[in-house]
């Protein structure tokens, strides 16, 4: 396919050389080419165009000829990027919500019948989380015939004493605002910012770690289209620990604004490799873990089961040993992003959320995840009564 990937920062720079590797025609377009030309490298040939993701003529015009319009710059942009893929007549894929219009609804739904008059397919959320996750859950799902429970818990640690985002500094900031989105007792509510707070063990070496309420994608999907009772999200780890004490401070509200302090610009492959080299950034670790309770109808009886499956990226150390430089988070969520371009339901017209591909195409995608150095686990367990905790297992 001729793809364009609209913001070559550390992910989008990552995925548009993934591509390229598949074989696809890649070009990119950023607000400044600049940076975007230190995150594809010297050695990188993807041409690279300056536009602003605002500016819907000017995405357009660059974006002229794709087949594939990939929006891997900031959600906020998602409406302008949908509406230009459609005067491209292109499909379009991104990888997260924005959910300002409606907190529990993801937006990209609201240009569903458009895409089907245009015979073109949208993937949206089409990430690690959201995106991975939710291929998970609804694995999990599909192999209960009632869902009660899901809960997604995340994990996102960098071992330095100085913040360093291993997302962008608008959605680390975007997220750190928000009140979470949960969905209790088949009802979509807000939550209290960091609150919440329970133990989860994760697989070692991570082991067991506080998690809080996040804003995340998943729970404006999911409910939606798997039928279940509960739904929630928490991360842990020291980066969202160094956020929720901020909160507490009081230096986190949108009044304020965003602090460039708090919230640096994601480094490029040359400034990790400096922070590396003056000991300043050890290394960076982030994990999945998706747990779904339901019940499995038996001719004798009902079995109350628990699927957990664990998500391990590489480290931040592993990533180097690959002679790439770049965080963990931006490592997982190009690989997985760009499984989703390999299986690409081209021949699908509207806006599909990765819980709606078809069942052939979810499974080649998780099949294919285990050939980019990310473990997946799965683990069954029969419990022995409704109300039985998690923390058991």
């Amino acid at each position: 396919m001729r793809i364009f990937v609209l913001g070559a920062g550390a992910t989008g720079s990552l995925l548009a050389q993934l591509l390229e590797r598949q074989g696809h025609t890649v070009w990119c377009g950023d607000r400044d080419p600049e940076r975007a030309r230190r995150f594809l490298g010297k050695r990188s040939t993807i041409p690279v165009t300056e536009v602003n993701a605002r500016n819907l003529r000017g995405i357009v015009k660059v974006a002229k000829g794709c087949q594939l319009l990939v929006n891997a710059s900031a959600s906020v942009f998602n409406e302008i990027v949908l509406r230009a893929a459609l005067r491209l007549r292109a499909h379009y894929l991104d990888l997260s919500s924005h959910l300002t219009r409606n907190p529990f609804k993801a937006e990209q739904f609201r240009y569903a019948k458009r895409f089907a008059e245009k015979n073109r397919a949208a993937v949206i959320n089409a990430g690690v989380a959201p995106g991975l996750t939710n291929l998970l859950v609804k694995r999990a799902a599909e192999m209960l015939d009632e869902v009660e429970s899901v809960h997604i818990r995340l994990y996102e640690s960098s071992e330095s004493e100085d913040p360093i985002s291993q997302w962008s500094p608008e959605v680390s900031f975007d997220e750190a605002v928000s009140h979470p989105r949960i969905y209790r007792g088949g009802k979509f509510q807000l939550g209290k910012r960091f609150s919440d707070v329970e133990k989860f063990r994760f697989p070692d070496p991570i082991g067991t770690v506080r998690v809080v309420l996040a804003a995340q994608d998943e729970v404006a999907t999911l409910p939606h289209f798997i039928r279940m009772r509960d739904l929630d999200v928490k991360i842990g780890g020291n980066e969202i620990d160094r956020l929720r004490r901020w909160h507490k401070q009081g230096k986190l509200s949108k009044s304020r604004g965003m602090a460039r302090h708090r919230f640096p610009q994601t480094f490029s492959p040359k400034r990790i490799a400096k922070l590396i080299r003056q000991g300043i950034l050890q290394n960076a670790r982030f994990a999945a873990a998706m747990l779904v309770k339901g019940v499995k109808n038996d001719k004798t009886a009902d079995e109350h089961l628990l699927i957990r499956s664990d998500c391990m990226f590489p480290t931040l150390y592993q990533i180097r040993q690959q002679g790439r430089l770049t965080t963990p988070v931006a490592y997982a969520t190009a690989h997985v992003a760009a499984l989703f371009v390999r299986f690409f339901p081209r021949e699908s017209a509207g806006v599909f959320a990765p819980e709606m591909l078809p069942g052939e195409t979810r499974r080649a995608i998780l099949s294919g995840i285990r050939n980019n150095s990310i473990r997946i686990m799965h683990k069954t367990t029969v419990l022995k009564n409704r109300g039985e905790e998690d923390e058991e297992f």
